[in-house]
């Protein structure tokens, strides 16, 4: 992406191009040099390698091609690998920069990943889960996974949060303690072993390329969802097996699949949380993470389908004028231009403030700002092909899929709906 002059003294005035908006960084006048060095490299890899392997993925009929050996997709994960972008929630003492990670940098580096390609900002981020988590516990097999994790330049470990179940989707967080909305996925501990059976659906995020999982098992069925424990598993043991990849509208280079598992015996250090109290208890700070990051990748994703229309509305002439120039086209823009500004300010505050607070995170906060930010992306996405016209419904032009992948987020890692009914119990 193209961009004019951009000082780094806030009181210059920045000189942009005609019809070239600004940059995910260039409004943010308190982003020190090293973040904007660290920021260009990661709009060139998001530009340069993420945005047309999301293109190439997405046009893939057969979800089969998407996982090949010889795909992009393998591409993509090797480079951001490589890029050390897969270190950024690990301690140091592991192999990780946790602590060097200045908080807008993680901020403004998951927002443009998002505006090149929201599917596979995911995967990359659910990769790391399991790693992450791992890293929080003291038992040595934890500590271990969390280094070798950190020591992966080639995506050859992968990981993915086993949560969702074919007859439990949104509901997860509203089970409580009855006993029928409990997971289906259940462990018994015989000796030294988990004996675990259930299937977890074919919505699980990298389901069928994980290596790891961080999975949640029913441990106590008589308490429901409060009776769930937490285990971080490799996905070869015996007794696990993989569904085909998902099928579906948006977001086709995020792999999507179930997994099964069949008496699968899991070693009972794999069990990190064997304590539901334990889990119930930091149920507030998994909501605050997860829907604090889908807040910001649709953000940049909104940018993105604005950016589309900003661009296009420049060059494309009716009625003897460019659309620009129609006023109806402009009062659009500036419509969609206030949404996107309002959901990029309400996810950075918000972001910024759990970074400050991880043991407190706003529950409430990071589920309006994942609401705001996966309406907004849809809603922008829309006008924007409107916009577009017919040419907004043609595969030539990267807007109907931006639609398709903004359509997804308002029902991924939970309903809006059901999200928003969760996050009241925080207010």
């Amino acid at each position: 992406m193209g961009h004019g002059l951009i000082c780094d003294n806030p009181t210059t005035i920045q000189i942009r191009t005609e019809g070239v908006p600004m940059t995910i960084r260039d409004i943010d006048i308190n982003v020190s040099k090293d973040v904007k060095a660290m920021l260009r490299e990661v709009e060139k890899f998001s530009m340069e390698v993420m945005r047309p392997a999301g293109i190439a993925l997405d046009r893939l009929s057969d979800p089969e091609d998407v996982i090949k050996k010889e795909s992009v997709l393998w591409d993509v994960f090797k480079r951001f690998r490589e890029m050390d972008l897969h270190l950024l929630q690990i301690p140091k003492r592991l192999g990780g920069m946790a602590e060097d990670l200045d908080p807008m940098a993680a901020i403004l580096m998951t927002e443009q990943l998002g505006y090149a390609d929201a599917g596979l900002t995911i995967s990359m981020g659910v990769s790391s889960l399991p790693f992450n988590a791992a890293a929080m516990f003291p038992m040595p097999a934890m500590q271990q996974l969390a280094k070798d994790f950190c020591g992966d330049k080639t995506g050859s470990l992968i990981g993915c949060w086993a949560i969702t179940e074919p007859d439990h989707g949104s509901d997860w967080s509203l089970g409580g303690n009855k006993p029928k909305c409990g997971p289906s996925v259940t462990g018994v501990l015989k000796g030294d072993e988990y004996i675990v059976n259930g299937e977890k659906s074919e919505w699980v995020s990298n389901g069928t390329i994980a290596t790891h999982a961080m999975l949640h098992v029913g441990l106590y069925p008589e308490r429901g969802m409060d009776g769930q424990g937490l285990a971080i598993i490799p996905l070869d043991l015996p007794g696990i097996s993989r569904g085909k990849p998902l099928d579906k509208m948006g977001q086709r280079p995020l792999n999507q699949g179930s997994i099964i598992f069949q008496d699968a015996r899991i070693p009972k250090k794999y069990m990190a949380v064997p304590n539901p109290d334990f889990l119930k208890a930091t149920t507030g700070q998994g909501l605050a993470n997860v829907n604090g990051g889908m807040s910001i990748v649709f953000a940049g994703l909104a940018k993105a389908a604005y950016d589309e229309a900003y661009r296009y509305s420049r060059k494309r002439v009716q009625g003897g004028s460019r659309i620009f120039e129609h006023k109806n086209v402009k009062l659009k823009l500036m419509q969609m231009f206030t949404r996107v500004e309002a959901a990029r300010a309400n996810a950075r505050r918000m972001a910024l403030y759990n970074f400050a607070n991880p043991m407190k995170p706003s529950v409430v906060h990071a589920v309006a700002a994942k609401c705001l930010s996966t309406e907004t992306a849809t809603r922008v996405a829309s006008d924007a092909m409107q916009i577009f016209g017919g040419y907004g419904l043609a595969k030539e032009y990267p807007i109907e899929k931006m639609f398709r992948d903004a359509r997804a987020s308002m029902i991924e890692d939970g309903v809006n709906e059901v999200l928003a009914i969760k996050a009241t119990e925080f207010m």
